[in-house]
C-alpha cells in the first residue's frame, strides 16, 4: 500500500475508501468462485487450497518485494496468527461452505452481513473507547435492511430454503468474523500487514491440512473448480485480506466490517457484467438503501486526529 510520492492529507483520507471499494470487488466476486469450487471438493478441501494457495502467493510478492515474511517473529506470534487463522479463516469459512448447501445464497448473503452488526454490539465491551456512535448504529441497521431488500427477489425465486443449523453456522460465522476483528484490533494494531495475512493463513494451512485430508479422495480436479478455488486463495484471500487489514487500521473494526453490505451489491454487479443477469427495481433499491447505511456508518464526529492515530494510519500504509 504504498507510493510512489507523497500523499496530501485530502488524497491519504480517500486511500482506506478506496481499499474499502476494491475488497468489496473481489468478495462480491468470490461468491461466484465459491459456488463454482465446492461442486468438486469438501468444504474443508477447500478452505485448504484457499488458505495455502493465499499464503503461497503472498510469500512470493513479500520476497519479490524484499519483505520479511514474518519480521524474524513467528515464534512470540504463534498465538496471534493461531487465533486469527481458526476465527477468521477456518471457522467461517468451513461454516459458510457447510450452511450453504442447506440455505439459500440470499438468506446466507444477509446472515454474513451481520458481521458489523456484531462488532458494533462486541466493541462496546471489547473496545469501549471505539464504540460508534447512535447515528453509525442507524447506519448499520439500515445497510442490513438493504441487503435484506436486495435478496427480496432471490427469495422469492428460492424462497427461505434449507433448514435452522445450515442459518446458524453462517450466523455463527459473522460472530467469528467478528470476535477476529476486534481481536486483531486489540492484539495485532501496528503490525505490518503482509506479515499478520501471511502469518493467519500459514496457520490456517497447517491446521486445515489434518481437517482436509478425510475427504481428500471424494476432490475431483476440475480445471474451472480448481482455477476457482486457487482465485479463492490469491485473491479472495492473499490479497483481499492485505486491503482488509489496512481497513481495519485505518477505519476501525466497525466500519472495516462493513464491507460485508456492499458484497452482495458487487456481486450483483459481477453478475450483470459477466452473466448478464437483469437488474431489478429491488435490486436497485436495495443498493440505494445499503449505500446509505455504509455512508452513514462511516461518519465520524469531527475532532482534531491524535498523534497516535496519525502514526497509526501512516504505518498502515506501509
Amino acid at each position: 500500500m504504498s507510493s510512489r510520492g507523497p500523499l496530501s492529507e485530502s488524497q491519504r483520507r480517500f486511500l482506506p475508501y478506496i481499499a474499502f471499494t476494491g475488497l468489496g470487488l473481489i468478495w462480491g466476486a468470490s461468491f461466484l468462485f465459491f459456488k463454482l469450487g465446492v461442486q468438486d471438493m469438501s468444504p474443508a478441501v477447500l478452505v485448504f487450497i484457499r488458505a495455502a494457495s493465499g499464503a503461497a502467493a503472498l510469500a512470493v510478492i513479500m520476497k519479490l518485494t524484499g519483505r520479511s515474511l514474518f519480521g524474524g517473529q513467528l515464534r512470540s506470534r504463534l498465538v496471534l496468527f493461531a487465533f486469527m487463522g481458526v476465527f477468521n479463516n477456518l471457522i467461517p469459512w468451513v461454516a459458510i461452505a457447510w450452511g450453504e448447501q442447506t440455505i439459500s445464497s440470499g438468506l446466507a448473503s444477509i446472515l454474513n452481513s451481520t458481521t458489523t452488526l456484531w462488532t458494533a454490539i462486541f466493541i462496546v465491551f471489547a473496545i469501549p473507547i471505539e464504540r460508534p456512535s447512535l447515528l453509525n448504529y442507524a447506519g448499520v441497521l439500515i445497510g442490513i435492511a438493504g441487503v435484506v431488500i436486495l435478496v427480496i427477489p432471490d427469495i422469492g425465486r428460492h424462497g427461505l430454503s434449507g433448514n435452522a443449523l445450515g442459518a446458524l453456522a453462517v450466523l455463527g460465522a459473522s460472530m467469528s468474523y467478528a470476535v477476529s476483528a476486534l481481536y486483531q484490533r486489540i492484539k495485532m494494531r501496528g503490525l505490518d500487514v503482509y506479515q499478520q495475512t501471511i502469518g493467519q493463513l500459514s496457520l490456517a494451512s497447517v491446521i486445515g491440512l489434518p481437517l482436509a485430508v478425510p475427504t481428500l479422495s471424494q476432490t475431483h480436479l476440475e480445471l474451472a473448480s480448481m482455477t476457482a478455488v486457487l482465485a479463492l486463495g490469491v485473491g479472495g484471500s492473499g490479497l483481499a485480506y492485505l486491503l482488509y487489514y489496512y481497513t481495519m487500521n485505518t477505519l476501525g473494526p466497525v466500519r472495516a466490517t462493513g464491507v460485508t453490505f456492499i458484497v452482495p451489491i458487487t456481486a450483483v454487479f459481477w453478475g450483470f457484467a459477466l452473466l448478464h443477469e437483469s437488474l431489478s427495481l429491488p435490486i436497485v433499491a436495495g443498493m440505494v438503501v445499503i449505500l446509505v447505511g455504509v455512508v452513514l456508518t462511516n461518519l465520524r464526529q469531527r475532532t482534531a486526529p491524535s498523534r497516535q492515530v496519525v502514526r497509526e494510519h501512516e504505518e498502515a500504509a506501509v
